[in-house]
């Protein structure tokens, strides 16, 4: 955590409190704050720390908010690129630069993993469960990348730059905003196992909706081989 994420926290939640008081705010850094209303809020304050304490640009902020149990908006900023996208529940996703306002996207059309250009993450502190998945799915795929900010990872896959995103060890604020950004622009977002994702279950697979059931395949087969 650095002094960049607290300061951020506290000016999202200030502005949130303001607009829905009544809201329940689930936070990176301060944790739940819970509210009355049946709304709750996402806030991840500065997803990427690594990268912008070293300067590299792929950090993002991540807002999302859910009513009665659904996500109904989301925001992933990356202020480095000049990039906000934003998500409405039923109205598609867009992207809006310094150059080119509110342009709607979409996910690819690769349609098999060996084309994908595929990204992943691993956890603080060690590459953990994903190793083997990571090592095989870079010998099938056209490439895989780890750029180490899930939320902005997440629109990537939402604009089409990533054909396909799977991550364990992640958080509900990491990936609210991301999965309506990848469903409104024509993608899927599941567990990695197929399963409907569940925030706090700690694993995602989003693609463009193409090549879904072969990375779920794809996975299933590592998890089986141990």
């Amino acid at each position: 955590m650095t002094e960049a994420d607290r300061q951020s926290e506290k000016l999202i939640l200030e502005r949130i409190r303001g607009a829905s008081p009544g809201a329940t705010i689930v936070a990176e850094e301060s944790g739940v704050h819970t509210g009355s209303a049946d709304e709750r809020w996402f806030v991840d304050p500065l997803d990427g720390t690594t990268n912008f304490a070293h300067t590299y640009p792929l950090f993002c902020i991540s807002i999302a908010c859910e009513r009665r149990r659904e996500l109904v908006a989301g925001v992933v900023y990356a202020p480095k690129l000049g990039e906000l996208y934003a998500a409405e529940r039923g109205s598609g996703a867009r992207l809006s630069t310094p150059d080119r306002d509110d342009v709607a996207i979409s996910t690819s059309n690769v349609g098999h993993v060996a084309d994908a250009l595929l990204c992943t993450g691993f956890p603080p502190g060690g590459l953990g469960a994903n190793l083997p998945s990571f090592r095989a799915l870079s010998e099938i795929a056209h490439a895989v990348r780890r750029d180490g900010a899930a939320a902005l990872d997440l629109a990537f896959v939402a604009a089409g730059r990533f054909d396909a995103f799977w991550e364990f060890g992640l958080s509900a604020w990491d990936v609210a905003a991301g999965t309506l950004l990848v469903r409104e622009a024509g993608g899927v977002v599941t567990a990695s196992d197929g399963e409907p994702l569940d925030y706090f279950g700690r694993t995602i697979l989003a693609s463009n909706g193409s090549l879904h059931d072969e990375m779920l395949e794809r996975l299933r087969r590592l998890r089986e081989a141990g």
